[in-house]
């Protein structure tokens, strides 16, 4: 790798995500802290910091860098909190939520992205990290409920099984539209037995493939 990857780190977040408005404190510092080159394979890793999304395999990809703040500024976590994560993909953003002291439950369904994060994280000595190889739409209800939930797949529309799992009060972000590939990203927000939804803008994700997804 030819490039200071701790330069590289700094320069992505102040030019591609304080210059957008990202401004949380424990979001910038989780995303300065995880070392986003060990998430992308050999040959990209000269790429990892630039500004867009990059493959990852199987279809899947590692999101672009601004995205992964805004959504986790957007999701609002907090220490100790109990985040649901669907689509561990490389395993980057589920770094980012547990350097920000979330325990997080992340559901994977391709068997080979699961093993490799597993083994990145466990590298990086995350112990708050809990990874499951299934059906992502289907949530993880042994564990719920979850005070966040966040969705790294576009799904035709939120499964209920994320609002069953979604404790009151919570937060879930997920990119949401009626054609692939082409999303609005969805933040629903549970009060008092009330579910309310808004939308946030216009985002390009992965497919959110399962029982009660694509």
């Amino acid at each position: 790798m030819d490039i200071d990857p701790r330069r590289s780190r700094e320069r992505m977040v102040r030019e591609q995500i304080i210059a957008r408005g990202v401004s949380s404190p424990a979001v910038l510092a989780a995303v300065r802290k995880t070392p986003r080159h060990l998430f992308v394979e050999e040959a990209l890793k000269p790429q990892a910091y630039e500004d867009h999304p990059l493959p990852i395999g199987y279809g899947q990809t590692i999101s672009q860098p601004y995205v992964v703040a805004w959504m986790t500024e957007l999701l609002d976590v907090g220490p100790g909190m109990k985040v649901l994560e669907i689509g561990t993909g490389s395993g980057y953003q589920t770094a980012v939520l547990a350097e920000m002291g979330a325990q997080v439950y992340s559901v994977e369904r391709v068997p080979e992205l699961h093993k490799l994060a597993g083994n990145r994280l466990a590298a990086m000595g995350l112990g708050s990290v809990h990874l499951k190889l299934d059906d992502g739409t289907m949530g993880w209800p042994e564990h719920a409920p979850f005070e966040r939930i966040l969705v790294t797949a576009g799904g035709p529309k939120v499964p209920q099984s994320y609002l069953e799992q979604l404790a009151d009060p919570g937060l879930l972000v997920m990119p949401v539209g009626a054609e692939r590939r082409s999303q609005t990203l969805v933040m629903v927000k549970k009060q008092d037995g009330r579910i309310g939804r808004k939308t946030l803008g216009q985002v390009t994700f992965v497919d959110l493939v399962g029982k009660h997804g694509w």
